[in-house]
């Protein structure tokens, strides 16, 4: 198992919703993050999609030390390295490409990078990931996909996002190869 992989397991060990925050107010960060780490969700995915979100995450792990902070929507070296000096403690990608398989080898940031095919899969799994984000996950087959992909490629686990709401969380959780479930239906 890769040092990717060690981190991961531990990092997701007890989650199994993992809320995905798109903060667009800064004001907003540590009183929503308090809440979700109130109410059992410790483990954060802060969105790069507003101007705000590296400020949020200093703010949350400044304010709310007991949250775990990670940073979504990761689509470039450069976004990975900031959310490392941000604090972040891992990064979410929608995808995963050449460049930012090998910068988050190079900063050593936790990374789930995104799959939609079994051909993606395979490909980092032989880069040695085992936590894959599958996404779009209800646009991509959802769950029969993720049915489907587990009997050949049994060592992979995912974190389907993408369409997940609270009446489907629990009939993805139910599936051997999910570990957890991202959304955004708690905010």
């Amino acid at each position: 198992m890769s040092h990717q992989n060690l981190k991961f397991e531990s990092l997701l060990a007890g989650t199994n919703v993992i809320p995905v925050m798109v903060i667009k107010d800064i004001a907003q960060a540590v009183p929503l993050a308090r809440e979700l780490v109130k109410s059992g969700m410790k483990v954060l995915e802060i969105t790069l999609r507003t101007d705000c979100a590296l400020a949020a995450i200093k703010e949350i792990i400044a304010h709310v030390p007991e949250a775990v902070v990670g940073v979504g929507t990761v689509t470039t070296p450069q976004q990975l390295r900031d959310a490392q000096a941000a604090g972040a403690t891992f990064a979410v990608s929608p995808g995963s490409t050449d460049d930012l398989i090998a910068a988050a080898d190079e900063t050593g940031l936790p990374l789930l990078p995104g799959v939609a095919t079994a051909s993606e899969a395979m490909k980092l799994q032989a880069l040695g990931y085992r936590y894959l984000k599958l996404f779009p996950a209800e646009a991509v087959g959802g769950r029969a996909l993720l049915k489907s992909l587990q009997g050949p490629l049994p060592d992979l686990k995912f974190c389907p996002t993408g369409g997940i709401t609270s009446d489907s969380a629990a009939d993805y959780l139910a599936l051997g190869n999910v570990v957890c479930v991202g959304g955004s239906w708690m905010i």
